[in-house]
């Protein structure tokens, strides 16, 4: 069940006052200075249990969100926010670094410690929350990470995963496999923090630990690439093919067959979209991965004991 604040749905002269209580729930306490007060002030959060995270998403109109000092003494909340700022840009000020973060840019904040946060216009980001005791590791290690995250090999993964999990949290935090992929986004989250904090002490053991998360990602994230194969998953990860196999068996993966399942549920995703509606199946189906009609029929059937024609159709 998430927590969902919509002020189209408010008086206007109620909407300062409510977008700040929703964001002392949603976040570390801080002051809500919205940049017109008197204007069209408007907002939409939400906060969706994740496993032991949460997925948090804000759009609103031009807003400023500042920690002070005091209120970080008040209240030291030991999370961290992977954020990616989804509309507009945004301004982070922390520990004496400043960025100016454009829509589909990652950017990480320490929700214990002071910052200075805003956006000018309709804007708009989309973050994953987590406690700092799940991603064991030292807070100086965190801290450290924010200053050399965009120099991280894994920085593109992280973003775009965040960016999925906060087009739909709803659906993600209801479905069955929660747990496993709130564990998942986790294991992502330290392997970029390490990787970015450059700390030889923990890195080795952290991207050994989540190797295989980071490959499902990986591989997750370039299902659309017809070149998509072991081989090049592989090399991508700096490993043998060998080694490859031997992860996935260990975890119980037939990696071939995951690919064409992840690819069949894309595939069966997009068939329901009212805006895919006239587009062939075949077409969405290449899209996917699959080039040859029948045999992709042929799979899709064995998969969900129905046609993509029929599927269609049910879905309507």
């Amino acid at each position: 069940m998430g927590y969902v604040l919509d002020t189209a749905e408010m008086p206007a002269d109620d909407r300062v006052e409510a977008v700040h209580t929703a964001m002392m729930y949603a976040s570390a306490p801080c002051h809500v200075l919205h940049e017109e007060p008197d204007g069209d002030v408007h907002a939409r959060l939400e906060v969706w249990d994740f496993g032991t995270a949460n997925i948090f998403t804000h759009r609103s109109s031009g807003i400023r969100l500042l920690r002070t000092d005091k209120l970080a003494r008040q209240d030291g909340m030991p999370v961290v926010a992977l954020a990616v700022q989804q509309r507009g840009e945004g301004r982070i000020e922390q520990g004496g670094q400043r960025r100016v973060v454009p829509p589909g840019e990652l950017l990480m904040v320490d929700l214990s410690a002071p910052y200075d946060y805003s956006w000018s216009g309709d804007g708009g980001a989309g973050a994953l929350q987590i406690p700092y005791d799940q991603l064991g590791l030292p807070l100086d290690v965190v801290r450290r990470a924010a200053a050399g995250m965009v120099t991280s090999p894994l920085y593109r993964l992280v973003a775009a995963h965040i960016t999925q999990l906060a087009r739909d949290p709803a659906a993600i935090t209801d479905d069955d496999a929660v747990a496993t992929a709130a564990s998942a986004s986790i294991d992502l989250a330290r392997a970029l923090l390490v990787s970015a904090a450059r700390s030889r002490r923990h890195v080795r053991q952290v991207f050994a630990e989540t190797l295989l998360t980071r490959i499902r990602a990986f591989t997750r994230l370039h299902l659309a690439d017809p070149e998509l194969t072991p081989a090049t998953i592989a090399a991508a990860h700096g490993i043998s093919l060998r080694r490859l196999y031997q992860l996935c068996a260990g975890a119980g993966l037939s990696l071939e067959q995951w690919i064409i399942d992840e690819r069949l549920h894309r595939v069966r995703q997009e068939l329901t979209r009212p805006d895919r509606r006239h587009v062939p199946i075949a077409t969405i189906a290449l899209r996917w991965g699959f080039r040859d009609p029948t045999h992709f029929t042929r799979r899709f059937k064995a998969r969900y004991d129905m046609t993509p024609s029929q599927w269609r159709r049910h879905a309507e």
